[in-house]
């Protein structure tokens, strides 16, 4: 069975057939050719297809398609703006926050949602925030610091 869904990915509406099994990670990956978003488990807990849902960090390799009707959606991908990019991506091209790139979208999608709640998070509030996003290469230390980073330049 499929159904049609509109939903908002990164500013731009989208009305699309899916199948009602469909993840939303699917959805952004095959439907809207947008392949920012990783899967590195698909069982929701290692942090790599994480997206903003109206503002709010999922697991887009366990929520569905249909859950997003109606509904705003963030990827890495909508971060940039005019072709420059997010502070927090500049943060961590700078400062060497990745290497393998699996987990970076998901690490640079919830290190956003962190700054939008907690402007100038501490390192122990930073590590606890990110306990869901998952990193086999960097041992976090540049991770941490390009968070760090960000948050001083989004600073007035």
């Amino acid at each position: 069975m499929t159904r049609v869904i509109r939903l908002t990915v990164n500013g731009t509406s989208h009305d699309v057939e899916v199948p009602t099994y469909r993840t939303l990670l699917d959805c952004l990956r095959y439907d809207l050719g947008l392949t920012g978003s990783k899967e590195g488990c698909g069982v929701g807990v290692c942090g790599a297809c994480t997206v903003l849902l109206d503002g709010k960090m999922i697991s887009s390799c366990i929520a569905l398609a249909v859950f997003a009707d109606g509904r705003a959606v963030t990827t890495v991908e909508g971060l940039a703006e005019d072709e420059r990019l997010h502070p927090v991506q500049q943060a961590f091209v700078d400062s060497g926050g990745f290497q393998c790139g699996i987990c970076t979208p998901g690490q640079v999608v919830s290190a956003k949602a962190l700054l939008d709640a907690i402007p100038n998070p501490s390192d122990a509030e930073t590590r606890e925030w990110m306990l869901g996003n998952l990193c086999r290469c960097t041992g976090y230390y540049k991770i941490i610091e390009s968070i760090r980073a960000a948050a001083q330049r989004s600073r007035p």
